[in-house]
Parts: C-alpha cells; sequence; structure tokens
C-alpha cells in the first residue's frame, strides 16, 4: 500500500501540474476510509471507530530514510516502505509484534511453500 499511496499522489500531481494537488492527508485517507467506501465496506473498516474491525499497523519511521521528521504523515506516504511496518493488528487481534508473524510458524510456512514449489515444477 505504500508504494500505491505515493504512486497515487505523485501521478495526481504530475497530472494536474499543481504540487499540492492531493496532500499526504488526502492520500492517507483515500488508501483507508475512502477505499473502504469505495469497496462498500466503510460500515466495518476503514477507520478506527467504536464497533469496526480495528485493523491498524504501527510504522517505525525512525529509519535513516524516514529521518528527518517533519510530517508524519507525508513521511508514511512519499518515503515509508513495507520494511517499516513493525506492528500490525487484525480485527484488534496482533498478528505481527516486533516484525515478527504471531499467528504462523514461519518454518512450517517455509516448508509447506517448499512442498508446493516442488509439486508446481513436477
Amino acid at each position: 500500500m505504500f508504494s500505491e499511496m505515493r504512486t497515487a499522489a505523485l501521478l495526481a500531481k504530475g497530472f494536474s501540474k499543481n504540487a499540492s494537488a492531493v496532500s499526504a492527508a488526502t492520500t492517507l485517507r483515500m488508501a483507508t476510509l475512502n477505499g473502504a467506501k469505495a469497496l462498500g465496506i466503510d460500515d466495518i473498516t476503514g477507520s478506527l471507530s467504536i464497533g469496526k474491525a480495528a485493523d491498524i499497523c504501527a510504522v517505525d519511521l525512525s529509519g535513516i530514510n524516514t529521518l528527518p521528521l517533519y510530517n508524519p504523515l507525508s513521511h508514511i506516504v512519499y518515503t515509508a516502505s513495507s520494511h517499516q511496518v513493525k506492528h500490525v493488528w487484525v480485527a484488534g487481534k496482533q498478528v505481527l509484534k516486533n516484525r515478527e508473524l504471531t499467528t504462523f510458524d514461519i518454518n512450517d510456512l517455509k516448508a509447506r511453500i517448499q512442498q508446493w514449489q516442488t509439486k508446481l515444477q513436477s
């Protein structure tokens, strides 16, 4: 989603020839609440509200590519990447903690992937 947000914002700016055409805040809203509205699921997701699925990710903006940090929203849209996602909660359940999956055994997953790779190559 990070690269899609960045591309959408930059395309809007380039197409309109206006550097302020779509702000970082507008871009983030497009990717969250407005994306849910477009899919017709904004009653269950897209924003942090009582009764909605509590999906959220924590992005570590302390990396060299996001320093110095002046505007967190701009950094999330224009410079952050999926490699900086540190924690993720889906429906209120933490599924990524300190960049480690909490709901999968990564070694078991890798073994299953290897099995499928072998089957597909046969």
